[in-house]
């Protein structure tokens, strides 16, 4: 098949390379416009679109895919489906049925679960034991379109959003292209989302990002794993913001927020067990060990984290 790729952060490198390699026509990527970023607020591309030029692939970058322009440019191109992973932006119905085929979007979680724009983190949140990947057609519903097919991940006790994002990416390439292959031979069939079992997936705001202590040692633990590596999990010292990274468990309890530092590790009080603080990032300050960044406090002792 003809296709366009659409897509935009690194999470989605995995499958337009994959596409690239495999057997079907790449005959455009479509991406969100240059943005500033970086302290020097420096104009870059996304990381689909420097993909994208590294394969010789022509980049659309429309500011929204409503744009006639953009519109027109895509049905020059004669795609006959629209991959599509992160892209970032809604497509609204005029863009939807240019190709024949539909706009297949890979989506990081077993729809009717996590709908929306954070599945990852919201799963790990929810202490979710499996999650996976949905590959289904796009409707004007959010993630509410019928699937093609599913791929299965554990979360391992230990990982990050970034983790298992990243294994999501690798694994959910693969079942990107398999699904453009049983379209492209008539071998699959999409199928309409069960009605039960739907949640959402909204983003998580830096507000929510904030850790309540008197939350358990298991909740608070989800809650940073799934915050990072964005938007990042804190929560305040002395009235000034703390990034928190992974936690691990400690032996004992201590009162909600409340601190001890030894040379070695620093302990924090949750609602239940305490936990040992990983590394930790002051306002203008740069990532450091919790006990670094303990020793430059000079804590005495009874000190809290809020």
């Amino acid at each position: 098949m003809r296709v366009v790729f659409a897509g935009t952060p690194q999470v989605a490198v995995p499958s337009l390379r994959a596409i690239a390699d495999s057997g079907h026509d790449l005959v455009g990527v479509v991406t969100r416009p240059d943005a500033r970023t970086g302290r020097g607020r420096r104009l870059a591309s996304s990381p689909v679109a420097e993909a994208a030029s590294e394969l010789g692939v022509p980049v659309l970058k429309p500011r929204h895919p409503r744009e006639p322009d953009f519109q027109e440019a895509l049905r020059s191109l004669a795609p006959d489906a629209c991959p599509v992973v992160a892209y970032g932006a809604l497509v609204p119905p005029s863009a939807l049925e240019i190709p024949p085929e539909g706009w297949v979007n890979l989506h990081f979680s077993l729809l009717p679960a996590w709908r929306g724009a954070a599945p990852v983190q919201r799963s790990i949140w929810a202490g979710d034991d499996v999650t996976g990947a949905t590959t289904f057609r796009i409707v004007e519903a959010l993630d509410a379109g019928p699937t093609f097919g599913v791929m299965t991940e554990t979360i391992r006790a230990r990982d990050t959003a970034g983790d298992l994002l990243a294994r999501l990416a690798e694994g959910g390439a693969g079942l990107l292209v398999a699904t453009l292959d049983g379209i492209a031979d008539g071998s699959l069939e999409a199928r309409p989302q069960p009605s039960d079992g739907v949640s959402s997936a909204p983003k998580i705001s830096v507000d929510q990002a904030r850790v309540d202590w008197s939350q358990s040692a298991a909740v608070v633990d989800r809650q940073v794993r799934a915050c990072t590596p964005a938007p990042g999990a804190w929560t305040t010292y002395d009235g000034q913001r703390l990034k928190l990274g992974p936690l691990r468990p400690a032996d004992g309890r201590l009162p909600p927020g409340e601190i001890v530092a030894g040379k070695r590790a620093v302990v924090v009080g949750t609602g239940t067990a305490a936990l040992l603080l990983g590394e930790v990032q002051a306002v203008g300050g740069r990532p450091m060990p919790a006990p670094d960044w303990a020793r430059g406090q000079r804590l005495a002792g009874g000190e809290a984290l809020v």
